[in-house]
């Protein structure tokens, strides 16, 4: 990995594996004309999933000591991230320090400040509320979410918020191939207070989530948070998988292969699934951390970046 020179303008960095790969290259300039930031530009740090933490503290001191960086978005190693470099940020929002992971750095407007922030909580619920009908935890379905990474401490947390009153779901079942990361998620989501059941299995291979996938109830939710079949090619489950009736297919990922999405798609007359791939997770996740990094009023532009979006996705 290396680092990027001295930022000459308003520099906004995406910190992930295969950044030149992503839409929001394109999408950005359009974003950043319709918010005024007309001199603002991203640009992609690549890293090495699971790195050296020195890799880590580079690049947050690159971002905190460089003017005209004024911040990024990071996705695959929000958690790496925040073990490495905690201690580099002069600001950790709540989210942060609850889920240890770090998707948003920006500075103070005065620069002197480096702040980190957990979006996915805000993200993943905006996102749900696109597609999940409403009480639809009364139906009495499980969630389950494959891949113990920050999207999934991200989603739990905000499917059993208080906010939502009885409309929780009964039980999340998570599901990861290393122990350790298993073990991770079970003691940050043991912080939270609600009646939702959480179950932790050890799945080192697909053949592990079929047999979980079989057990679940009608009208349930099950998710690839994995990040397979976008920075690394197949799906947490095998083609023999049978998704439960009635159910929702959340497909986190947005671009790459999406084996997970179409294994969904192949049962969705037969079992009445509605199936969801990540392009408005995607939109939501960009927006509120664009907004964190450059300081601007993301809601009363909402409707506009959205569409803007739809219609790149439809001219791409």
């Amino acid at each position: 990995m290396q680092l990027p020179d001295s930022a000459t303008q308003p520099t906004m960095y995406f910190i992930g594996v295969t950044t030149t790969k992503s839409s929001i290259m394109k999408l950005f300039p359009l974003w950043a004309k319709e918010l005024g930031l007309d001199n603002a530009v991203l640009k992609g740090i690549d890293i090495d999933i699971h790195d050296e933490d020195q890799v880590y503290q580079d690049v947050v001191n690159f971002i905190k000591n460089d003017p005209e960086s004024k911040g990024a978005l990071v996705t695959t190693h929000k958690i790496d991230l925040y073990n490495a470099a905690k201690e580099n940020f002069d600001y950790l929002d709540p989210y942060a320090k609850m889920l240890d992971e770090i998707s948003s750095i920006s500075k103070s407007e005065n620069g002197n400040e480096l702040r980190g922030h957990a979006k996915d909580p805000i993200t993943s619920g905006l996102a749900l509320e696109e597609f999940v009908p409403e009480n639809y935890w009364q139906k009495g379905g499980e969630v389950f979410l494959m891949g113990a990474g920050g999207s999934t401490l991200a989603i739990s947390s905000y499917l059993t918020d208080k906010k939502h009153g009885d409309n929780v779901p009964k039980k999340i079942i998570i599901s990861n191939r290393s122990e350790q990361r298993l073990v991770s998620a079970k003691n940050l989501l043991s912080k939270l207070d609600t009646t939702t059941e959480f179950e932790f299995h050890h799945a080192p291979n697909p053949e592990d989530n079929d047999k979980i996938l079989e057990t679940l109830s009608p009208h349930s939710l099950v998710v690839n948070a994995t990040g397979l079949g976008k920075d690394r090619p197949g799906s947490p489950l095998t083609d023999k998988g049978v998704f439960p009736n009635d159910s929702l297919a959340w497909e986190l990922n947005y671009r790459g292969e999406l084996d997970f999405m179409h294994q969904a798609l192949a049962q969705k007359e037969e079992r009445n699934l509605h199936v969801e791939d990540g392009w408005i997770y995607f939109i939501h996740g960009w927006t509120q951390v664009i907004g964190e990094v450059f300081n601007v009023d993301i809601k009363s532009h909402i409707n506009q970046l959205e569409q803007i979006a739809a219609d790149f996705q439809k001219n791409k």
